[in-house]
C-alpha cells in the first residue's frame, strides 16, 4: 500500500543510524496520535506495545473485559502498513484453523494436486484474541510460529512474513472454559502488558465518544519498510554496562535456588526467569530508548520495563496464592533488595 503520509525509514540526506533513530521517534509519535483518535487514555499500554513492535517481540495484553484490549491491537494494526490477521481462540479451535492445511485441488479434469491453504497466521501482525481459551494442542502450533517464525504442516515448513508479531489478549478473571498457558509459551512473550481501568475523566470521554455514532477511520502512518528498518535498528542501539548488569541481576534474583535469594523470592517463587528474561529486558530497554529518540538505553529504561518483562516468567508457589502475594510484590521486594525502584505497572 502506498500512501503519501506514511513514515519511512529513509529520510532525505542519509540512512545512518542517527537519522533512522530520529525517524523512529517521529513515527512513534504519529502512531500515538493516530491510535488516540479511537482509544481514550491507556498511554502506558500504547507505549509498551510500541516497545514490543520495535523489539520485534510478542506482547500479551491482560485485563478484564471491556477495557479495549482488542480495539487497541486492531487500531495498532490499522495505523501500520502491515498485513493483519485475527484469530478468535475457542475451546474447539484446531491447529489447522491457525496455520492452514493441505487441500486436494483439481487443476485439470481428472488431475489433482495438493495445495497448501494458508491460515490467518500468515500476516505481519496477529491478534490472538482470548488466547487462554484454546487447548494445549492448538497452543503448540502457535508456539512454533512465535519462536521460529515458521509453521510445519504435513511435513512441509512454511516461512512466515517479516515482520511477524503476535499480540495476544487474556482475560484473567474467567476460569470456565480456559486453559493455563504453558510456561514455555509465556516465556516467548517479550512483555506482559496489564490494561487498567480508565480514570473517571477518561471514562466520561469513552461514554461520550462511543455513543455519538461517529465512525473514525484510521489511516496507516508507518510504512512496512520503516517497521522493518526500525526493528533492525533496535539491536544496534547502545546500552550502558550498568543497565545490562541491572537487567541480569533482576532476572537472576528471581530464581529461588540462587545464592542470596531475597526472602520473598525464596518463600514464594517456585521457578524464576531464565536467560530469556534478561535478554528480553535489555532488548526492550533498547526499544524504549529508540521510541523516545534517545541515543542509548540506560538504567531508567530497564527499571521502567522490568515488571512487564519479567512478571510472566515467574512461577509462584501455592503459598504465594494463599498469602495473597503477587508477582509485582515479589519483583518490587527484589528491587528494594538491590537498592532500586521499579517503574509503575
Amino acid at each position: 500500500m502506498n500512501h503519501p503520509s506514511l513514515a519511512t525509514a529513509e529520510p532525505p540526506g542519509g540512512s545512518d543510524d542517527a537519522a533512522v533513530l530520529e525517524r523512529c521517534a517521529a513515527a512513534c509519535g504519529q502512531l500515538r496520535q493516530q491510535i488516540a483518535r479511537v482509544v481514550v487514555g491507556q498511554e502506558h499500554v500504547i507505549d509498551a506495545m510500541l516497545v514490543t513492535l520495535l523489539a520485534r517481540g510478542h506482547g500479551m495484553l491482560v485485563g478484564v473485559p471491556g477495557l479495549a484490549k482488542t480495539l487497541l491491537v486492531a487500531s495498532f494494526a490499522r495505523a501500520l502498513d502491515l498485513s493483519f490477521g485475527r484469530v478468535q481462540f475457542t475451546p474447539d479451535l484446531l491447529p489447522a484453523d491457525i496455520t492452514g492445511t493441505d487441500v486436494l485441488e483439481e487443476v485439470e479434469r481428472g488431475r489433482h494436486e495438493i495445495k497448501f491453504l494458508r491460515g490467518p497466521i500468515f500476516a505481519n501482525l496477529i491478534l490472538a484474541d482470548e488466547i487462554n481459551r484454546t487447548p494445549p494442542k492448538t497452543q503448540a502450533a502457535l508456539l512454533q510460529a512465535m519462536q521460529e517464525r515458521r509453521v510445519t504442516v504435513g511435513g512441509a515448513t512454511h516461512e512466515l512474513p517479516e515482520p511477524f508479531q503476535v499480540f495476544a489478549t487474556r482475560n484473567p478473571i474467567e476460569q470456565e472454559g480456559t486453559y493455563a498457558l504453558p510456561e514455555a509459551q509465556l516465556d516467548r512473550f517479550l512483555l506482559e502488558i496489564h490494561v487498567a481501568y480508565p480514570s473517571e475523566a477518561e471514562e466520561l470521554e469513552i461514554a461520550r465518544r462511543t455513543t455519538s455514532g461517529q465512525v473514525v477511520e484510521l489511516q496507516p502512518v508507518v510504512a512496512a519498510d520503516a517497521v522493518r528498518a526500525f526493528g533492525a535498528l533496535v539491536p544496534r542501539v547502545p546500552v550502558t554496562a550498568e543497565a545490562v548488569a541491572l537487567a541480569v541481576r533482576l532476572a537472576r534474583g528471581t530464581r529461588p535456588e540462587g545464592a542470596g535469594a531475597a526472602g520473598t523470592v525464596a518463600r514464594y517463587v517456585r521457578f524464576g526467569a531464565g536467560p530469556r528474561g534478561s535478554q528480553g529486558l535489555v532488548l526492550a530497554a533498547k526499544a524504549r530508548a529508540a521510541a523516545r529518540g534517545e541515543a542509548a538505553a540506560d538504567v531508567d529504561d530497564v527499571l521502567a520495563l522490568a515488571i512487564p518483562a519479567l512478571r510472566h516468567r515467574l512461577v509462584l508457589s501455592y503459598r504465594a496464592e494463599a498469602d495473597g502475594v503477587t508477582d509485582v510484590q515479589v519483583l518490587s521486594e527484589l528491587a528494594h533488595q538491590l537498592g532500586v525502584r521499579l517503574g509503575a505497572v
